[in-house]
């Protein structure tokens, strides 16, 4: 006799019988089963509510407020950036904020709102582009670039030192030494000779925005700072609205290159990180521009960072999936596990919904968080209030 697995017989399953008495009959061979039929579904017990497989998008810590905030949020627009104008006051930027109510002061003033509106229209300026694609290149950005070039070639001349201590290499001290002896000059090299002054309010940007010397380590703050020192050369004139694309194709791309770099040789340790529940352990706006890059694209989809092949032949294109194949890179074991925000943000239907759900988190995770933005600097050129 062939043996099979017993299943239960639909009609005998429909019918009700008392409890003590129920058995249950095999579809294939008609014999009784081990177990009674499930009782029927009725008014007072009703089938299980619906739970999908994947959990909602963006998903965050349970019971984390932000996530409320995030999705309640409106989705950031562009804005132009204001130009500043002679006479100028140029001061040393401080520190200002220390709560949450300093928090919602800068956020609802207008160097707030622009701020992060000049986020987003660096975001728009690479939408649907590959980072080959031909941009205009000023000689502002060409010296910036060439700027950055010199702090890689830095690292190459200040090797890490033998130690035992996983993180933080006691030679990046050395390497932050001569950032900040030489940021001063480094700034001169692009400002004209009537903004010579502005290197007062622009150089703490610069300087805090490769990690920081005592802690050794690097973060979303840090970053943060990056785009706001880039914000002052806007404000400034020397970067125009034709010039985003290749902010964000050029510099920031060689910045991340430097970054990069300093993180693996150096061993900066994450700062403030998010663990399992952050993008990634050191930055956020790669993803923002990444995302960007791949709105509208006639292949990939947001699930595509899941497929080894498309990370090794187009990282090189595109800044999202150039961060996905460093976090596979740097992470053992399981993606779902070691990166569960980016694996769910995945399962996000379309690119133009996950660039405007990183838009709203980074203005929510990022720029309202006392322990980050509680570095960030304020001057003529960012002011306060």
């Amino acid at each position: 006799m062939e043996c099979h697995d017993h299943e239960d017989s639909p009609k005998s399953a429909r019918t009700p019988s008392p409890p003590s008495t129920a058995t249950s009959t095999c579809c294939k061979c008609g014999g009784p089963t081990t177990f009674a039929p499930p009782p029927p579904f009725s008014e007072i017990s009703p089938p299980p509510t619906y739970r999908p497989i994947r959990a909602p998008a963006i998903n965050l810590p349970p019971n984390n407020p932000s996530q409320q905030a995030i999705i309640l949020a409106p989705v950031p627009q562009s804005q132009n950036v204001p130009l500043v104008s002679p006479p100028y006051h140029f001061q040393v930027p401080n520190k200002r904020i220390q709560s949450p109510n300093d928090i919602r002061r800068f956020q609802e003033s207008d160097s707030g709102k622009n701020f992060l509106g000049f986020i987003v229209a660096l975001s728009e300026s690479i939408r649907s582009r590959k980072l080959s694609d031909p941009c205009h290149v000023s000689p502002t950005i060409s010296s910036i670039v060439s700027t950055l070039e010199t702090l890689i070639r830095w690292i190459d001349e200040i090797p890490p030192l033998q130690q035992a201590s996983r993180y933080g290499n006691l030679s990046y001290r050395a390497w932050h030494d001569r950032l900040t002896e030489s940021s001063e000059s480094l700034m001169l090299n692009f400002l004209p000779d009537d903004l010579n002054s502005a290197t007062i309010e622009i150089v703490p940007y610069f300087t805090d925005s490769f990690g920081n010397s005592s802690r050794i380590d690097y973060g979303t703050g840090h970053e943060t700072n990056f785009a706001a020192w880039l914000y002052c050369i806007t404000r400034l004139g020397l970067i125009m609205e034709e010039d985003y694309h290749a902010v964000v194709a050029r510099v920031f791309v060689k910045y991340l290159e430097l970054m990069r770099k300093l993180q693996l040789v150096y061993c900066l340790e994450p700062a403030g990180s998010h663990g399992v529940w952050g993008l990634d352990d050191y930055h956020f706006l790669p993803f923002i521009f990444g995302s960007s890059q791949l709105i509208d694209h006639k292949y990939m989809k947001p699930k595509s960072i899941h497929n080894q092949d498309i990370l090794d032949n187009f990282s090189n294109e595109y800044l999202y999936l150039a961060c996905i194949a460093f976090v596979k890179k740097v992470k053992k074991g399981l993606f779902a596990e070691h990166s569960p925000l980016l694996d769910d943000i995945s399962g996000v239907p379309t690119w133009n919904k996950v660039n405007s759900g990183l838009l709203k988190m980074y203005k929510v995770e990022v720029l309202e968080k006392v322990p980050i933005m509680q570095h960030f600097l304020f001057g003529t050129l960012i002011k306060w209030g």
